[in-house]
């Protein structure tokens, strides 16, 4: 028997393919047919799910909850089901983890220069941008698949070449050290310019089309939404480049 499922919390490749080796895990289960948009699932299955069991199995691995598209139809008033808010409540705690992980980077580049008798803001600059690589690159190094998947559904470049997701956590870890050492500057922000350039237009095209999906920038780690403070950032980053560009 084939049967549809809602199953919420999935917000990125990295989820399908959580949830899919999950449900596969149980006896009777024929094929598994996942995508994010509604309906999520197509079970063909020798008899009905125990969705109880599923959904405690899933749990081990995020916020994910199947359901019955009959039930969920009961339960809702507005037909057809629209696909659940992913991020229903987008406030400063959302934001927390990249708040506090970028104002470490802040403080510790500027602490660098204690006692600050002859305190250079391009020192500090240069400090910042070479700890925002090497931290961000070490978060999508911890699940390098979970943050190419997850990439792959913004950016425009990983979105037709997958190994440039793969890629990109390498491409931040040399530049952060590039920056650290100070050698080839002039490359090196030339560099930042065009990588951090092309990925903001993933991020600003995901923006305008109010897409709900997961922001990489902290790899597969947190449950991060693309957002205006992903724009930021990456912009952020570009024109810091910029101003080290053309300071040479």
């Amino acid at each position: 028997m084939t049967k549809e499922y809602i199953i919420t919390g999935m917000t990125c490749k990295g989820c399908l393919a959580k949830v899919k080796t999950t449900i596969n895990s149980f006896p009777g289960i024929q094929e598994v047919n996942l995508q994010l948009d509604y309906p999520q699932a197509n079970i063909a299955s020798e008899r009905s799910l125990n969705l109880e069991e599923i959904n405690l199995a899933l749990k081990k691995f995020g916020e994910y909850i199947i359901a019955d598209t009959d039930q969920e139809r009961e339960a809702m008033s507005d037909p057809p089901i629209k696909r659940q808010d992913l991020f229903p409540e987008k406030t400063i705690n959302t934001y927390q983890p990249l708040l506090l992980i970028v104002g470490f980077i802040l403080g510790i580049s500027v602490l660098i220069q204690y006692p600050f008798l002859h305190f250079s803001p391009m020192l500090w600059m240069r400090h910042f941008m070479a700890g925002f690589f090497l931290v961000f690159s070490f978060f999508k190094l911890l699940n390098l698949s979970g943050f190419a998947n997850a990439y792959g559904m913004y950016d425009i470049v990983a979105a037709k070449c997958k190994f440039w997701g793969y890629l990109y956590p390498f491409v931040e870890l040399m530049l952060g050290i590039l920056y650290l050492i100070n050698i080839v500057p002039f490359y090196v922000n030339l560099t930042t310019v065009i990588v951090l350039g092309v990925s903001s237009v993933g991020v600003i095209k995901s923006n305008l089309q109010k897409k709900q999906i997961k922001c990489a920038c902290l790899g597969d780690v947190f449950h991060l939404p693309m957002s205006t403070v992903t724009i930021v950032e990456d912009l952020s980053m570009v024109a810091m480049a910029l101003i080290g560009l053309f300071s040479l």
